[in-house]
């Protein structure tokens, strides 16, 4: 890749999910003084940004192919967590708070392993109009 070309590309996508903070080790007290309400189970309508770079195809003006990139985040996010509680029903968050931080981490993952002909360059997920977080992987950090 010519990281001088680089052209960057982001797919929004949104799904509904609901989830619940709390550490089992700690208290009723103690988790209400870190998480306050949100020891309910609440939920959201998340956005979620996927932003891939790479150079663009001289015979197609394209940077991915649209139709791979929908697919795997249909399949593999939005299908997955869609009307979820995701801390108890994706295997991956057992044992994490179902953070945005650490839901970014986990759609990085997914996409990461099946993104073909470009590279994953972000992965932003809005959680509220007031709060996101961003995550450019495990080699930025």
């Amino acid at each position: 890749m010519n990281k001088n070309n680089t052209t960057f590309l982001t797919k929004v996508f949104s799904f509904a999910a609901a989830h619940q903070y709390g550490n089992k080790k700690w208290s009723e007290e103690e988790n209400w003084n870190v998480f306050g309400k949100d020891t309910k189970v609440h939920g959201h309508n998340y956005e979620l940004h996927v932003t891939v770079s790479g150079d663009v195809d001289p015979d197609t003006g394209f940077l991915v192919d649209l139709g791979h990139l929908k697919k795997i985040v249909k399949t593999h996010i939005v299908d997955v967590l869609d009307h979820s509680q995701f801390e108890i029903d994706v295997e991956w968050f057992k044992g994490k708070q179902p953070s945005t931080e650490n839901l970014v981490v986990f759609i990085w993952e997914e996409i990461a392993k099946r993104l073909e002909g470009c590279h994953l360059h972000r992965i932003r997920v809005i959680e509220t109009p007031t709060i996101y977080t961003d995550y450019y992987g495990p080699n930025n950090e």
